[in-house]
């Protein structure tokens, strides 16, 4: 058969690009798919929800986690951390599961090098001047902000060239298909199927 345990796919894009929008239509078109849940030292949102959002936690606590290796990587942003929790991806992983990580590129980056087999996506816009149009559109950033979004993308996507593959997100459900049959795609891959493979060449 082929390889039981599972596959961590890292998926990352710049600011305004639309990665929750089309990871949680990945979500629902593919329930078998399992998201992994950041942690945060920053207090919750009003229309967010403890453990489907972020596990929201006092940082006292992340600290711990962090002295115990308990968290893959993590970020400081102003006065709040953000992490990713090991022990749920790594059970999920033994357990044979396809989990799916939203990150940002520095942090993608230090997980691949604990993760060599893990496949990154890099969500693209379709130019900087529709990205910018996005970033616009929210409403929430003051123009400094604006500016300083966009010389962060496009350092990010600079480091498109550090991924596996690369979606542009012209359309929603186009950017959410293509995402998913990248993913269904790597069930088929010499790596995956090695084991299957010499089972095959064992009873010739």
């Amino acid at each position: 058969m082929a390889n039981s345990r599972g596959m961590l796919i890292l998926f990352s894009g710049p600011s305004g690009v639309g990665k929750d929008t089309v990871l949680d239509v990945v979500l629902k078109k593919e329930k078998s798919l399992q998201k992994s849940v950041s942690i945060t030292t920053r207090n919750k949102r009003e229309n967010e929800v403890d453990g489907k959002d972020y596990y929201f936690i006092s940082i006292p606590e992340f600290e711990r986690m962090i002295n115990n290796g308990e968290v893959l990587e993590f970020a400081r942003y102003g006065r709040n951390l953000y992490g990713t929790p090991k022990a749920p991806v790594d059970r999920w992983l033994a357990e044979g599961k396809t989990v799916i990580l939203k990150i940002e590129v520095k942090g993608a980056a230090k997980i691949k090098k604990k993760y060599p087999d893990a496949v990154a996506i890099f969500l693209m816009p379709p130019s900087m001047d529709e990205l910018e149009s996005r970033l616009r559109f929210r409403g929430t950033e003051s123009e400094e902000d604006i500016r300083r979004r966009l010389e962060i993308a496009r350092n990010e996507v600079k480091k498109s060239a550090d991924y596996d593959y690369v979606v542009v997100n012209d359309s929603i459900d186009c950017a959410s298909d293509n995402v998913l049959t990248i993913i269904k795609s790597l069930d088929f891959t010499y790596k995956r199927m090695n084991n299957f493979i010499s089972e095959v060449l064992d009873n010739v």
